[in-house]
């Protein structure tokens, strides 16, 4: 999730290990939650909007290079 400060600096936030049923309302309704209880302070900036909300998926592949 990435928002916009009180001062125009973009600040990321991430969530590990989301629900895979997840919604774009659902991320929007948290960020707008996030920015209205200001919890997060970072560099003592207040956020003021939600920018942006990616789902990044990693694959990770294995090969034994342990030659018999």
């Amino acid at each position: 999730m990435i928002f916009s400060t009180d001062f125009g600096k973009k600040v990321s936030l991430f969530v590990t290990d989301p629900r895979e049923d997840l919604t774009e309302t659902e991320i929007k309704a948290a960020m707008d939650i996030i920015v209205q209880k200001n919890i997060f302070e970072p560099g003592g900036e207040n956020l003021k909007t939600p920018v942006e909300a990616k789902l990044v998926q990693t694959e990770t592949t294995e090969y034994d290079l342990v030659v018999a």
